[in-house]
Order: C-alpha cells, then sequence, then structure tokens
C-alpha cells in the first residue's frame, strides 16, 4: 500500500506539473495573442487616422482646383465678351485623368497670359458707330414725338406729362446707339472704350440737335 500511495503520490504530482506546464502555456499564448491584438489594433488605429488625413487634404485640394478652375473660366469668358453665356458652367474632371491639377491649371494660366487681350474698336469702325448714334437719337426723337402727338389729343393729364416725357426721352437719344455698338464690340471680341464711346454720343447729340433745328 505504502509503494502504491508513493507511486499514486508520484502521478499526482506529475499531472499537477503537466497541467500547470498547460495552464502557463496557455496564459503565455494568450498575452502573446494580446500583445499582437494590441499592436494591430494601433496599428490599424494609425492607419484609419492616415487615411481621414489623407481624405482631408484631398478634399482641400479638390475644392481648390474647383475654386480656380471656376475663376479661370470667368477669366476665359471675360476674353470672350457676350461669348460667355455660351460657355456654360465650367467643365468637371476628364474620366480616367492622372496629370496633376496644379500643372494643368498652371498651363490654363499660361495660355490665358500668352492670348491677344480684346483691343478697342479700330477707327474704320467710327462711321457705323456714328450711324448708331444718330438713329438712336432719331429713334428716341420720334418716340418722344409720338409722346407729345399722346399728350395733345388726349388732353388733360397727359397734355401736361407727356411733353416732359418726351423731353426726357429725347435727350437720352444719345444713348441708345450705345446697344447695337456693344453689340458689334462683342461680335468683334473687342472693347467699346472711351473713343468709340465718344464717337457714338457725339454723333447723337449732333442727331438730336438736327432734329431740334430742323422739327421744333
Amino acid at each position: 500500500m505504502t509503494g502504491s500511495y508513493a507511486g499514486l503520490i508520484r502521478q499526482l504530482a506529475e499531472v499537477a506539473a503537466h497541467a500547470e506546464a498547460q495552464r502557463t502555456e496557455a496564459e503565455t499564448w494568450y498575452e502573446r495573442q494580446c500583445v499582437g491584438a494590441e499592436r494591430a489594433l494601433r496599428t490599424a488605429q494609425a492607419a484609419v487616422r492616415q487615411a481621414e488625413t489623407e481624405v482631408a487634404a484631398a478634399a482641400e485640394e479638390v475644392e481648390t482646383v474647383d475654386a480656380e478652375a471656376a475663376h479661370l473660366w470667368q477669366v476665359l469668358g471675360g476674353r470672350l465678351g457676350s461669348g460667355t453665356r455660351r460657355l456654360g458652367s465650367p467643365p468637371g474632371p476628364a474620366r480616367g485623368a492622372t496629370a496633376d491639377p496644379a500643372t494643368l491649371l498652371d498651363g490654363v494660366r499660361q495660355l490665358l497670359d500668352r492670348a491677344k487681350q480684346p483691343d478697342e474698336l479700330p477707327s474704320s469702325t467710327h462711321p457705323l458707330l456714328a450711324l448708331f448714334g444718330i438713329l438712336g437719337a432719331a429713334a428716341a426723337y420720334a418716340l418722344g414725338l409720338a409722346a407729345r402727338l399722346v399728350g395733345d389729343r388726349y388732353g388733360g393729364d397727359l397734355a401736361v406729362g407727356m411733353p416732359v416725357l418726351a423731353l426726357v426721352v429725347t435727350l437720352l437719344g444719345p444713348l441708345v446707339g450705345l446697344a447695337p455698338a456693344k453689340l458689334l464690340a462683342d461680335r468683334r471680341h473687342a472693347v467699346l472704350g472711351p473713343r468709340p464711346v465718344a464717337v457714338v454720343l457725339i454723333a447723337g447729340l449732333v442727331g438730336t440737335g438736327v432734329l431740334f433745328a430742323l422739327l421744333r
């Protein structure tokens, strides 16, 4: 019995030692797994923060590029004059484009800088501009004359107010010719500068004065 008891004690000690070794190994494995999981979590969190930073930077770059593209589109529209209405909205990004947008925008700026600035209408158009001024004055004078006739026909308050309105319309006659002059400048991609404006106004004033002198 003693020998059998000693053997049992020995077996129990061996089993306990084996169990302790297994528990130690399990705890070591668990600790390694925890360390690995924490390391993976930190790596994933760092990757998420990096991705968020890159997304924010990309969004800011997109906003900057869109704003600069819209500005350059407005500059182009200003160079084209009335053709701006036909331009529409700025074009969107090209599908599959891989070039740096900053480089592309720099190229557009250089093209706009090299583009010829619109010139003033040449002196060869001055006779036509003078005709615009005279026709505008004549149209305004005719409208004023019609207003006076309406006042004379219907009398009352119209007889008082329409001559005043006719005088105002007639005096504004020289300005009427500026509308077709602006259309002419836009068609020629030119600027309606001070000299063409002066030609239209002077011709309109002369025409108005002649009409007053002949028909009053």
